[in-house]
């Protein structure tokens, strides 16, 4: 019998991914969700429905910031490992509800430390973000350098999480590992996200919104290699530890949209737009610390996870077709 993970945000993109990774290793997962309505109820319903099939999958609905929710969802037996993925998610949206973000991202962050600190978990998983390197300019992006200026609500939450986590470490002894995910795309990815954003309106015919002038750079980490990273840190060294999980390439939004139309051979339309306020030009990993200390070695370069991208979305993403284009 394998180790008892408790995963929150277990019904969106990367909790889905991760529960379905450990439970077909052997593990117990217990999840909780409180399907924010960001996007469809419907498409993290499909999520869960992957997951349902195994018997040691254990599901709660509820918020994070409830502890009367977190108490019932601790009663089934002991917990190994909490992974904390849930979240309000996006940059942009961030603008528009920074107090939504905090109240969610950091006080329910700051609940969820204090229920494991006294239920006495031996390790934590944190997402946090590349966002909360902000407009550095040093690139690629090294867990040391400076992250105390954020360009957005999102970020400035992602950091704070990470305070947090630092602290609680620092008062309890707790071990604690911060994941910094790079633009995680994949099947199943949230609809708002450009690469599944701009492959809906290609089939659609619609024309893409590209904020700037395309030679914005993003490090594009496909879902199989975010997972080998978040197991992977079940090894980190003891205390506190910060690793990026980015594929360590980047690539330009206008070459993005090109592997798209090669994908899919469908020429696109764009309309580009001025850049949104919290855009950074550049996300960059070194991913040379995950390498030596969790063994990171992400295997899918992007013009591959596009084209395993684009082959879900033609033959599985009929539960994805709703939501909005966006970052």
């Amino acid at each position: 019998m394998g180790d008892s993970f408790y995963i929150t945000g277990v019904a969106g993109f990367i909790g889905s991914h991760v529960a379905e990774r450990l439970l077909r290793r052997g593990d117990r997962v217990h999840g909780l969700d409180n399907f924010d309505p960001f996007y469809d109820r419907s498409m993290k319903e499909g999520n869960l429905a992957s997951l349902s099939v195994f018997p040691e999958f254990r599901f709660t609905e509820g918020d994070i910031r409830d502890r009367a929710v977190l108490a019932e969802w601790g009663n089934p037996g002991p917990v190994d490992v909490v992974i904390h993925l849930a979240a309000k998610a996006g940059v942009r949206p961030s603008l528009r509800d920074p107090v939504g973000y905090a109240d969610v991202n950091v006080l329910g962050t700051a609940r969820l430390l204090e229920w494991a600190r006294h239920r006495g978990v031996p390790r934590i998983l944190f997402a946090s973000s590349s966002s909360v390197y902000g407009g550095n300019r040093k690139v690629p992006f090294a867990e040391e350098d400076p992250v105390d200026h954020p360009v957005s609500p999102y970020a400035a939450t992602k950091k704070a999480g990470e305070l947090l986590c630092h602290t609680f470490c620092h008062l309890y002894g707790m071990n604690i590992v911060s994941l910094r995910f790079f633009t995680v795309y994949g099947p199943r990815q949230r609809p708002e996200m450009a690469i599944h954003a701009f492959t809906r309106s290609l089939f659609e015919g619609r024309e893409l919104p590209m904020f700037g002038d395309g030679g914005s750079r993003r490090d594009y980490t496909y879902i199989d290699d975010v997972v080998d990273g978040v197991l992977g840190a079940l090894s980190a060294p003891p205390g506190y530890r910060v690793y990026n999980l980015g594929e360590s390439s980047t690539i330009s939004l206008d070459d993005l949209v090109a592997l798209l139309e090669r994908s899919t051979g469908i020429r696109a339309t764009r309309k580009y737009l001025p850049p949104e306020p919290g855009d950074v030009p550049v996300t960059f990993a070194d991913i040379s610390r995950a390498r030596a200390e969790i063994g990171y070695a992400p295997k899918v370069p992007v013009e591959e996870g596009v084209r395993r991208f684009v082959e879900w979305y033609r033959n599985d993403a009929g539960q994805f077709q709703a939501g909005g284009g966006g970052r």
